[in-house]
């Protein structure tokens, strides 16, 4: 009997263990909270300006480098201008020519007006020679304009800087033969004293802000100073403000196009980099666990909680952090609640816990 009895404990013990497990808990509190919600982004310039000659000809000179800083007004590229300054020299060779027929016609017409007032001509004569006067003022005023226009055709010749910023890539060089028909350009000048970042809210997030503040322009200047992580997942020494909210969801993504500037002094960001804009949001009383307390099943996210020391599954609605390692639950769990903080995953429903 001694023996069975002890043997009986033995396997109740063993029962015991297997029904109960020790694990460290957590209690969950409600507190204030900074959520960053971080959104992909692209950076432009403030101008990214193509360069596209004017008039066709060969590249004779290409005065700058790939990334070099320019200046506004500073020479780029020259095109070969012979023929351009034959043609200035033509069109003012025709101006010195009309602006003597109108001299002579001016003259003839003085003239026939004097005899007419002598009653010398007849009405008929002094009306062809004030037509004659017109034309040559006529000629003479499309001369000028085509000395205007070669003059122009021979300036495009020297290609310059429209404003300051950094050189892109360059696709042509000296000797090779362009024109306005190149779309691609000579190169990229990106104006980058100051960046245009964009990046897409969706639809949902756009209304909330609606909602609070009652237009778009009133939500661009109450929205929070927002942080810019670059591509190498460093953040970018200053901060930056919304600038506008596109008032159109584009129908394929279901979002809204926003666009944030950034001062860039230093030159560090890059037209055409990327990144994530990391927008904080105050939230009052917000529950905030850790993720390693969590579980996934099916894109579904879970927690065990303790209810009367017993593992309970519940799912949970959750939003993700910037810092990786944390979720801000929005649905499922309350402030004084007890979940499992560890291994939730592999505890099983009903089975008694224990704090380690």
């Amino acid at each position: 009997m001694a023996v069975a009895l002890l043997a009986g404990c033995k396997n109740g013990g063993v029962r015991q263990r297997q029904e109960t497990e020790s694990h460290e808990l957590l209690n969950v509190v409600a507190q204030d909270y900074t959520l960053e919600t971080a959104y992909p982004a692209s950076i432009h310039g403030n101008q990214d300006i193509r360069i596209i000659p004017r008039v066709e000809g060969y590249l004779t000179g290409v005065y700058v480098k790939e990334g070099e800083r320019v200046r506004e007004g500073q020479l780029l590229f020259r095109l070969d201008d012979a023929s351009y300054r034959a043609a200035m020299e033509s069109a003012n060779a025709n101006v010195q020519t009309m602006t003597a027929a109108l001299n002579r016609a001016q003259l003839e017409y003085n003239g026939k007006k004097t005899l007419r007032q002598k009653d010398i001509i007849s009405d008929f004569e002094l009306s062809l020679a004030e037509s004659d006067l017109n034309v040559a003022k006529a000629n003479l005023a499309a001369a000028k304009a085509a000395l205007t226009s070669a003059r122009n055709d021979l300036s495009y010749t020297e290609i310059r800087s429209p404003s300051c910023g950094v050189v892109g890539r360059i696709s042509y060089r000296k000797g090779d033969f362009v024109g306005p028909t190149i779309q691609e350009g000579l190169t990229v000048v990106a104006d980058n004293g100051q960046m245009r970042v964009f990046f897409s809210m969706t639809e949902n997030t756009v209304m909330q802000y609606l909602s609070e503040y009652k237009s778009l322009e009133e939500a661009v200047k109450r929205m929070p100073e927002l942080r810019l992580q670059l591509s190498n997942g460093t953040f970018y020494e200053q901060t930056g403000r919304v600038e506008s909210i596109s008032g159109v969801v584009d129908e394929r993504t279901g979002a809204v196009s926003v666009c944030a500037r950034f001062n860039n002094p230093g030159g560090m960001l890059l037209s055409g980099g990327t990144g994530k804009i990391v927008i904080p949001t105050g939230l009052h009383n917000a529950i905030v666990i850790p993720q390693e307390a969590t579980y996934d099943i099916q894109d579904k996210v879970y927690v065990v909680k303790v209810v009367n020391s017993k593992a309970v599954a519940g799912m949970i609605q959750v939003e993700r952090t910037t810092d990786g390692k944390s979720y801000v639950v929005t649905e499922g769990l309350k402030a004084g609640d007890v979940i499992v903080a560890k291994g939730a995953g592999f505890v099983k429903e009903g089975m008694r816990i224990v704090e380690s």
